[in-house]
C-alpha cells in the first residue's frame, strides 16, 4: 500500500522550531528583567498609541450606535449571525408598529362611528408612519455609518494588528541574535567545542544578526506606512458622521411632521363648546375654568375666570388670577348684563363680574354701565 505524505523540509522545520524556542527564552527573560530588549523610536510608539485609542473608541462608537438603532441585544446577535452566513435579515415589526396596531383594531372594536374609535384609528396609523421612518432611519444608518466603520475595524485595522505582530516577531528574533553575539564574544579565547572555533561562531552570530536588523527595519517601515494611513481613515470617518448627522435631523423631522399632521386631525374632530353671553358680547363657555370671548384684542384681553363658589374673593391679586386661565376668540355677538365691581386693590384695565355662581374678571373696555334706573337681571 502506498501512502502519499506530504513533502516536509526538515531542515526548514528545524530551523522554525529554534526560532520559536529562541523567542520564547527571549521573551521570558525580558519578562523576568534578565536581558535587554530593543526599543521602538518615539515616533513609531506614538502612531502605535494612536492606533490603539482609534481602534478602542471606533470599537464602542459602533456599539453604542447599533444600540441606540436596535435597542434588542438578541436582535442585534440575530442580525449579527445572519450577516456573517449571508443571509438576509428577517424583517420584524419595531414597537411603534405593534402599537401601531393595537390601537386601529382597538378603534375598530370601540366602534369607527365614536369619537374615541376614530382617534385611536387616527392615531394608530400615525404610529405605523413613524415605525416605517424608524425601519428607514436604520437602514441608512447602517449604510452611511456603522457598516464603514466596522469595515475599517476588520479590514485596515486588522492588517495593521497583523503586521505589528510579525514586527514584534522580527523583534524578538533580533534581540535573540544580539544576545548570542554577546555569548560569542565572551567565548572567544577558550577551546572550541564540538570542533568549532569560537570566532567562526561569532562570524556566523554577526551574520545572522545583521540579516535580523535588515528584517526588523523593512517590518518596521511597513508598519509605520500603515499607521500613518489611520489620519486619512480618521477624515473618511468625519465624512461618515456628517451622514449619519443628516440622517438624523431628516428622521426627527419626518417624525414631526407625522405627530403634527396627528394633532391636526384630533383637533378636528373636537365638538363646540356650550355658548353664553357677557356684556353684549358672544362668549363660548367650556368648563368651569376656562371661557372664550369675541371682539376683543388680544393684548388687552387677558382673562376672564368662571367659579362655582358663590363668594369672590376680592383680596385675590390680580396677577394670580389672570395665570389660571387661557383665552379664545370666537365672531357672533349679543348682550346680557352683569354684576360688576372695582378689583381690590384697584385696577385700571378690568373689574370683578358676577352673574348667577359665575364670577370672574371682565376688561373695563368691554363694560357699559347702565343707569340706576334700568332693570337689572342677575
Amino acid at each position: 500500500m502506498n501512502i502519499n505524505l506530504p513533502n516536509f523540509n526538515v531542515k526548514n522545520l528545524v530551523k522554525e522550531a529554534g526560532s520559536t524556542i529562541s523567542r520564547v527564552v527571549q521573551l521570558t527573560e525580558e519578562k523576568l528583567g534578565t536581558t535587554e530588549r530593543t526599543e521602538y523610536d518615539l515616533h513609531f510608539q506614538n502612531l502605535a498609541e494612536r492606533a490603539d485609542v482609534t481602534k478602542t473608541w471606533t470599537e464602542k462608537i459602533v456599539r453604542d450606535t447599533e444600540s441606540v438603532l436596535i435597542p434588542n441585544p438578541q436582535n442585534r446577535v440575530e442580525d449579527f449571525i445572519f450577516e456573517k452566513i449571508e443571509k438576509s435579515k428577517p424583517k420584524r415589526l419595531s414597537n411603534l408598529e405593534h402599537l401601531a396596531l393595537d390601537m386601529i383594531e382597538a378603534g375598530g372594536d370601540f366602534g369607527q362611528d365614536l369619537p374615541y374609535g376614530q382617534a385611536l384609528i387616527k392615531a394608530g396609523q400615525a404610529e405605523q408612519k413613524l415605525g416605517q421612518c424608524e425601519h428607514d432611519f436604520i437602514a441608512t444608518s447602517g449604510i452611511c455609518f456603522t457598516q464603514p466603520l466596522r469595515k475599517f475595524l476588520d479590514g485596515e485595522m486588522k492588517t495593521i494588528g497583523k503586521e505589528r505582530g510579525i514586527l514584534e516577531t522580527k523583534r524578538l528574533d533580533l534581540d535573540a541574535c544580539k544576545n548570542r553575539v554577546k555569548k560569542a564574544r565572551s567565548m572567544l579565547g577558550q577551546q572550541s567545542k564540538d570542533g568549532i572555533s569560537p570566532e567562526a561562531v561569532l562570524e556566523q552570530a554577526e551574520r545572522d544578526l545583521r540579516v535580523a536588523q535588515a528584517e526588523f527595519d523593512r517590518q518596521s517601515e511597513i508598519t509605520k506606512l500603515l499607521l500613518d494611513g489611520i489620519s486619512t481613515s480618521q477624515a473618511s470617518h468625519l465624512r461618515h458622521l456628517h451622514a449619519f448627522v443628516q440622517t438624523q435631523v431628516r428622521y426627527y423631522k419626518q417624525c414631526n411632521d407625522v405627530m403634527e399632521q396627528l394633532q391636526r386631525e384630533l383637533a378636528k374632530m373636537q365638538h363646540p363648546k356650550p355658548r353664553l353671553r357677557i356684556n353684549s358680547e358672544d362668549v363660548d363657555g367650556g368648563p368651569p375654568s376656562s371661557v372664550s370671548m369675541h371682539s376683543c384684542d388680544s393684548d388687552s384681553l387677558m382673562g376672564l375666570a368662571l367659579d362655582s363658589d358663590p363668594d369672590p374673593d376680592l383680596d385675590k391679586s390680580l396677577t394670580n388670577l389672570l395665570e389660571d386661565f387661557h383665552i379664545e376668540f370666537d365672531t357672533t355677538a349679543v348682550s346680557t348684563v352683569i354684576f360688576v365691581t372695582e378689583c381690590s386693590p384697584v385696577n385700571e384695565d378690568y373689574m370683578y363680574g358676577k352673574q348667577g355662581l359665575m364670577k370672574g374678571l371682565v376688561p373695563r373696555a368691554f363694560v357699559e354701565m347702565l343707569d340706576e334706573e334700568h332693570d337689572v337681571t342677575l
